[in-house]
């Protein structure tokens, strides 16, 4: 069943059927046709397909397999029934909800758990992988009705960066990215808590803290990372422990 198209894939939900009746739903991310010609893309996308199927943590997307049929590139992964936290966000405002201080904690944790796991992983001669998301963003969190948050994507964004296309993939993103990959620098696993600190705060306030009028506003503004106002000032229900731990996660110098 076709589901959705992106700047880079086209996402489908699928069923497996094995022997015995046995079936298992799964998303399926294509590459775009465009994409799959362009050999640099393609050399970092499998690199990081690799290395993102090693990952097995309950907070991170489980990747089933990786293959090619034609000239199409695809990812077989576990399928989350439940919601982006972009779309609960949006729902948030739609409705004038607050979003529960302990429930958007509890969220953040959990991708942090996922992220701390995937920054750890070493190879078999105990070399660092230096995994890192570098698109840490409510889009790229699920919320299972079960309860998990999820977290998907991982490596994909790298691949991303290094396309021909990486201005059409970074397009809407740029309000989540850190100052330093905001200023092309060199980036390590900081950069992704920094994001999880943009995305935790949006979740205490219900408001974007890196929102320009335009692409290039929104990008000066990321790189001056001024947390304004104080998530305190909207969220009178903020602990200051919390704001303290926030504000370290949003710090300006890596």
């Amino acid at each position: 069943w076709y589901a959705i198209s992106g700047g880079m894939a086209e996402l489908f939900k699928a069923k497996k059927i094995g022997i015995e009746g046995f079936e298992r739903v799964l998303a399926i991310k294509r590459i775009l046709p465009h994409l799959s010609s362009d050999e640099e893309f393609i050399d970092m996308f499998i690199a990081e397909a690799k290395l993102v199927a090693r990952l097995s943590h309950k907070n991170i997307t489980q990747v089933y397999d990786f293959g090619k049929i034609g000239q199409n590139y695809f990812i077989a992964m576990e399928y989350i029934r439940g919601k982006d936290l972009r779309g609960i966000l949006k729902r948030c405002r739609e409705r004038n909800i607050k979003f529960p201080v302990a429930l958007a904690v509890f969220i953040a944790k959990e991708v942090a758990s996922a992220l701390g796991y995937a920054h750890r992983q070493k190879d078999s001669s105990g070399k660092n992988l230096n995994i890192i998301h570098r698109d840490v963003s409510p889009q790229n969190i699920l919320i299972a009705y079960e309860g998990d948050a999820k977290v998907v994507d991982f490596g994909i964004a790298k691949a991303g960066a290094h396309s021909k296309t990486s201005t059409g993939v970074l397009k809407g993103k740029l309000s989540y990215m850190s100052p330093e990959q905001a200023w092309g620098k060199p980036i390590d696993h900081r950069s992704d808590i920094f994001a999880l600190g943009i995305v935790l705060y949006e979740l205490l306030t219900g408001e974007r803290l890196f929102k320009g009028d335009s692409e290039i506003n929104t990008l000066e503004k990321v790189r001056e990372a001024k947390v304004e106002p104080l998530p305190s000032v909207i969220n009178a229900d903020m602990p200051p422990e919390l704001e303290a731990k926030l504000l370290k996660a949003l710090a300006r110098e890596v």
